[in-house]
């Protein structure tokens, strides 16, 4: 195995962990609804502000 078959087969993995994450959030997001809520209204974890955590459930 020379460095051109490590090459391509590193360009590979690439290709195809790059394909899997796409596909992985198109199904997640379809699988979400029409609305594009997580559900009980409250927005992802990346979007704050992070003190909606300490409310009464």
């Amino acid at each position: 195995m020379n460095q051109s078959d490590l090459l391509f087969l590193t360009i590979i993995a690439i290709m195809s962990t790059s394909l899997i994450v796409l596909v992985v959030q198109l199904v997640r997001s379809r699988r979400r609804g029409p609305d594009g809520g997580e559900g009980d209204g409250r927005a992802g974890w990346w979007e704050g502000p992070w003190d909606d955590d300490d409310r009464k459930r």
